[in-house]
């Protein structure tokens, strides 16, 4: 799923905006940009090659260009697969309209932004004066990180969602890091709490915006999750790999490796699945969760975070299809580090997808107090599922398939094979 960077008035919190210093007219803008860049650039450990603009924008003016970008990233059949999708897996209710929703909850969060296109740096022009310094310091990372990187191949990865979430983390774990020695430069980052331990708290502050508060766990965890998990995998390596930058090569390939910075000094790349031989069916979407987003389907569903972090790892790679001309088809394939990561995933997913699909109402539905995102009619008897265990090039595998009971692919189900190993 394509997502946006909320501007980090997170990480630095209270103590940051304690410094803040009122910046009101073009002139002090563009000022403050001159000024802060300096100090950007011995934070990153990176020069600017060229100076990026500076420019206000109406809140009108930036709804309409995140309607512009999320339209072009997510083309209508495009957008039409990942909602059927996530619905699908329950992360989303089948009354929730993905790009209304989307579009509102970023117009209602974006406190600035960079624009690779132009090179500009652009602030809402109903942003409050005090909180400009805390922006316009996460978002020149943006700006320089562009001038090293191509920004839009990565955050618009087609069909890899798992990678574009990994390499989006770092982006954004970089800007909070960096926006932090910019505005506290004493502050010593090792004696910062555990940023993904922070969300609670921030969660609480988003809160107070109505779209969000109101938005399912799916979309509230994985809007943080670039800049907290980010945040605390970027601290890792830069303590780990002192004057190095985490691009390129060493780019994560995973938000496995975000989650387990161990992983990632391992080596342990994704396995990446593809789907083998004539569909049999009309394939609507494509695509993978991750480990992250296999976390927040278990935690959705059982309402227990430790234990969705246990069923969840050892995640090796996953793939799942969209069929059906009404696209109400899954099928879902994941492979594991071993035969108890697939075991304890499989009994754990068979607990999640009955509380998934239970008729409503029932003392076995969804836990209490937790969103219901089942669609409609799932529940009757049209439908069947099944949950298998594989082996997949002799690796430990769990494949899921919810479909009409009458669906003609029951009896020809699709394969997939390993492809090969990200490195």
């Amino acid at each position: 799923m394509t997502r946006w960077r909320l501007v980090a008035l997170i990480a630095a919190g209270a103590a940051c905006r304690e410094r803040a210093q009122e910046v009101r007219s073009e002139a002090e803008l563009k000022q403050t940009v001159d000024q802060m860049m300096p100090a950007v650039e011995r934070a990153t450990g990176l020069k600017f090659r060229r100076h990026p603009l500076v420019l206000r924008r109406s809140r009108t003016q930036v709804r309409d260009y995140v309607i512009h970008k999320f339209d072009n990233d997510l083309p209508p059949a495009e957008l039409a697969g990942a909602q059927a999708a996530y619905r699908l897996f329950g992360l989303i209710p089948d009354t929730l309209d993905l790009r209304r929703t989307m579009v509102d909850l970023l117009t209602e969060q974006i406190a600035g932004y960079y624009d690779p296109d132009s090179n500009a740096l652009y602030l809402p022009a109903d942003i409050d004066p005090v909180q400009v310094r805390l922006i316009i310091s996460h978002e020149l990372v943006h700006a320089l990180q562009d001038q090293y990187l191509d920004l839009d191949s990565l955050i618009q990865l087609k069909r890899q969602n798992d990678r574009r979430t990994a390499a989006q983390s770092v982006l954004e774990g970089q800007a909070t890091l960096s926006q932090i020695l910019v505005l506290m430069p004493e502050q010593k980052l090792e004696s910062l709490p555990d940023f993904w331990q922070l969300r609670r708290s921030l969660g609480q502050q988003q809160e107070q915006m109505k779209i969000f508060a109101q938005a399912p766990l799916w979309l509230r965890e994985s809007l943080l999750f670039p800049y907290l998990g980010g945040a605390e995998f970027v601290r890792w390596f830069e303590r780990e790999h002192p004057g190095e930058q985490p691009y390129g090569k060493r780019m994560p390939a995973s938000t496995e490796q975000i989650l387990h910075p161990s992983r990632y000094a391992k080596g342990d790349a994704p396995i990446e699945l593809a789907f083998a031989g004539p569909p049999s069916d009309t394939v609507r979407y494509e695509d993978d969760l991750g480990e992250f987003e296999t976390r927040l389907l278990f935690t959705q569903f059982l309402g227990d975070e430790t234990e969705a972090g246990l069923l969840a790892s050892g995640w090796g790679g996953d793939r799942y299809r969209v069929l059906g001309r009404a696209a109400d088809v899954l099928v879902w394939y994941t492979v594991w580090d071993d035969r108890i990561a697939a075991d304890r995933f499989a009994k754990g997913l068979e607990r999640a997808w009955r509380r998934r699909t239970a008729p409503r109402g029932l003392p076995d539905g969804r836990p209490k107090g937790l969103p219901d995102g089942r669609p409609k009619g799932l529940p009757d008897g049209r439908r069947r599922s099944e949950i298998k265990r594989l082996v997949i090039d002799g690796r430990p595998a769990v494949r899921l398939v919810d479909a009409p009971a009458g669906w003609r692919g029951w009896k020809n189900l699709p394969r997939v094979g390993v492809t090969a190993r990200t490195e």
